[in-house]
């Protein structure tokens, strides 16, 4: 059965752009932060991680950058492009830990959570 996809559109409006092929990213590995009813964490900012965001994140109980092979999950290291969850964008946002975004690749979905204008701030993909 194939699983029912939202339109991937990015916050711009325009088709959605890849985020991250290594390693691979997005909530159904595609590459690309598309989401759909079964992704309940909406994996939709597309990131630049960064060493500030992934220490936040494991002092919030997200480990990203320890290797789960038993997952497929090499770890992730700055640079790294990531899907990364809305609600948790918002949370580094709102505590000065945010990393960069690239607005071309994030879904639309994200903003349900976060607003565009925060998001277009921390833009590395706007001219």
């Amino acid at each position: 059965m194939a699983v029912a996809l939202d339109e991937s559109v990015n916050v711009l409006g325009e088709a959605l752009e890849t985020c991250g092929n290594d390693p691979v990213t997005g909530f159904y590995r595609d590459g690309c932060c598309n989401t759909g009813p079964d992704d309940l964490g909406s994996h939709t900012v597309c990131v630049v991680m960064t060493e500030e965001f992934l220490a936040f994140s494991r002092e919030r109980g997200n480990d990203l950058s320890t290797p789960r092979p038993e997952f497929g999950f090499p770890g992730l290291r700055a640079g790294d492009g990531w899907c990364l969850c809305a609600p948790r964008w918002q949370e580094a946002f709102e505590a000065g830990s945010a990393p960069r975004v690239r607005l071309r690749a994030t879904h639309r979905g994200a903003l349900e959570s976060c607003d565009l204008a925060d998001l277009k701030r921390f833009a590395v993909d706007l001219s």
